[in-house]
């Protein structure tokens, strides 16, 4: 045995039992004869040594060494974008474009505003492919019958801004939602997937989402580890480290139906920026793109408001138990809604409020402008509605979670890779934004409701939008992103740059989310790799009276009784979330632009 190809007999075994069962083995050669195995098995995978006379060239499907590429420049059109979206008639795909041709003008002003700044550095041309996962298959046909209900539309506001700031930033686009165009993109052999791809992959980057990731194990074979550094996941509540490696989740507890993929954690993508192990993608409030074009204005645009309420929540369940809690706010304002209503069903919705159904985006948004309350219900969590609304000068009145909703205690969240405590509807129009645009009550308390919605109707309150939630905003962050971040280097990140490191000691029992947030600062675990030195513990005064090395979320940490000072054994688990009553942690902070959390000053 070639102790440099340890498991070549058991992969021989193996084939000669199992080379049947997909067709993708013949089709590489793959005869049932140990010679068409092994020739398999060392030309096509990388299991057994090469043969005696063969060409010992590299794999087929590894990446060549690339020639010089194009700078990207900023472009002064969609129309790349229309054009890769042409041939998808669904509903969902109809959003997008409805979304991006809404507002194209404003993106290209965006643009060219970014393109004037002095100070942005320039990137390589990326051939991107954008694969919404949950569009394409059977999970599919569900999301669109769903979109044609009024929900759930957060994650095509985000594909279709995504690709927009794309196309805006110079990438070549190329977008799919079918798994059979999928697989012949990424040059899949026909069969089932277990043999790898057929050529390198051709795209630099794909984004796709906890489905499509799915799809691509299912098509690329061994070639999915390979090239799983030019994944980009969407994920719109966040993946934590400790559910992110599958055999610490499986080990500790974190074990989930989503998670276990092995990643880098600031591969997934969130909605909005509560999850600091993930890289905060965003989207943007369209009202706050119809400001940005107008630069002679040095105010916001201030709406004439009326004394209406628009509530937030188009299924016809969200409204179940919330009647008391409309009833109180609909007798200081007129209520109305904008709920789905299937004929001949019977209705959750309180026959004091003058539902308007299904609205097209252009509709609610004219709704919004006259309102002068947007009234959360407690669900959907999250969603991209109350910036908006926000951006269109409304007040956010939501529910308070006490005790906050987590996976311990809510249906919703129960199996998704968080330990996130919601301790409220919309966590960062809270914690982000707050009074006088967000006010956030207890629903079960007619007074607390009563005083909040007098003291908000006494209350003059301009269009606010924060920056990370403009075209410009979005630009910034995705092309900091592209430049930056490369996940494919063996390398320790230098993004963002040591100069931004601050570094906190956190007390017992508290999340380095928690312990830079209380500072005004960001954890940033790009830079926990400068903490995890025993020089590190020096410097903030802790004599180590023993070290430990470990695989633990925790790590680097500080446990006073004893002096136990731990180190991180792997890369994959540095987490800024994660607390222990028995730690005190040690937390890379960093300050942030203003109205731009993921990027620092240092950062651009």
């Amino acid at each position: 045995m070639d102790p440099a190809y340890p498991v070549c007999a058991e992969k021989v075994e193996f084939l000669q039992a199992r080379w049947q069962s997909d067709p993708c083995y013949a089709f590489y050669g793959v005869d049932g004869t140990t010679c068409s195995i092994l020739t398999y098995l060392s030309q096509i995978e990388d299991f057994c040594p090469h043969r005696l006379g063969r060409n010992h060239s590299a794999l087929p499907w590894h990446q060549k060494p690339g020639s010089d590429r194009e700078k990207a420049e900023i472009r002064k059109t969609l129309r790349p974008l229309f054009e890769a979206t042409s041939n998808d008639s669904g509903s969902a795909m109809k959003f997008i474009r409805s979304r991006v041709e809404r507002m194209s003008e404003r993106w290209i002003q965006a643009g060219l505003r970014m393109k004037q700044s002095s100070n942005r550095t320039s990137s390589t041309q990326m051939r991107v492919l954008l694969y919404p996962g949950a569009l394409a298959g059977s999970v599919g046909q569900r999301f669109e019958a769903m979109v044609e209900r009024g929900g759930p539309l957060g994650e095509l506001v985000q594909w279709a801004d995504l690709s927009a700031c794309l196309t805006i930033l110079g990438h070549n686009l190329t977008f799919s939602t079918s798994q059979r165009q999928l697989s012949s993109f990424i040059g899949a052999a026909p069969g089932r997937g277990s043999c790898p791809i057929q050529r390198p992959l051709t795209f630099d980057l794909i984004y796709t989402d906890y489905h499509g990731l799915a799809h691509l194990q299912g098509a690329m074979g061994l070639a999915f580890q390979h090239y799983q550094c030019r994944f980009r996941i969407l994920d719109s509540f966040g993946t934590e480290p400790a559910f992110n490696l599958a055999s610490y989740a499986h080990s500790h507890g974190y074990k989930t139906l989503w998670g276990s993929w092995g990643l880098q954690p600031l591969q997934y993508m969130t909605m909005f920026p509560h999850t600091p192990d993930n890289s905060f993608l965003g989207f943007v409030s369209e009202e706050a793109v119809r400001k940005e074009v107008r630069e002679d204005e040095l105010e916001p645009e201030s709406y004439g408001k009326e004394r209406i309420a628009v509530v937030y929540g188009k299924q016809d369940y969200m409204w179940q138990g919330k009647s008391e809690y409309v009833k109180v706010i609909s007798e200081e304002l007129e209520t109305h809604a904008t709920v789905y209503q299937p004929p001949g069903h019977a209705s959750n919705i309180p026959s004091f409020i003058r539902n308007h159904g299904l609205l097209t985006q252009e509709h609610f948004l004219r709704l919004l402008r006259r309102a002068k309350l947007f009234v959360g219900l407690g669900f959907p969590y999250e969603g991209p509605a109350p910036i908006e609304a926000i951006a269109l000068g409304c007040v956010f009145l939501q529910p308070r979670f006490d005790p906050p909703h987590s996976s311990d205690n809510n249906d919703f969240y129960k199996g998704k890779p968080t330990t996130r405590q919601i301790s409220s509807q919309h966590p960062y129009a809270e914690e982000f934004i707050g009074k006088p645009y967000v006010w956030t009550v207890n629903v079960t308390n007619s007074t607390d409701i009563r005083e909040a919605v007098r003291a908000i109707l006494s209350t003059e309150v301009k269009s606010f939008t924060p920056q990370e939630f403009t075209c410009v905003g979005m630009l910034e962050r995705v092309h900091g992103y592209i430049t930056h971040q490369n996940f494919c280097s063996k390398s320790v990140p230098t993004w963002p740059p040591e100069s931004a490191l601050r570094v906190h000691l956190g007390p017992l029992g508290q999340s380095c989310v928690s312990v830079c947030r209380r500072s005004s600062l960001f954890c940033e675990p790009a830079l926990f790799h400068h903490l995890n030195t025993l020089a590190a513990f020096s410097r903030l005064g802790l004599g180590c009276s023993s070290t430990v090395q470990e695989t633990n979320h925790l790590f680097p940490s500080y446990s006073p009784w004893g002096r136990h000072c731990g180190l991180q054994l792997e890369p994959l688990l540095f987490s800024c979330a994660g607390s222990d009553l028995s730690y005190r942690r040690l937390c890379p902070c960093r300050a942030h632009l203003p109205g731009q959390v993921a990027l620092c000053p240092d950062c651009l």
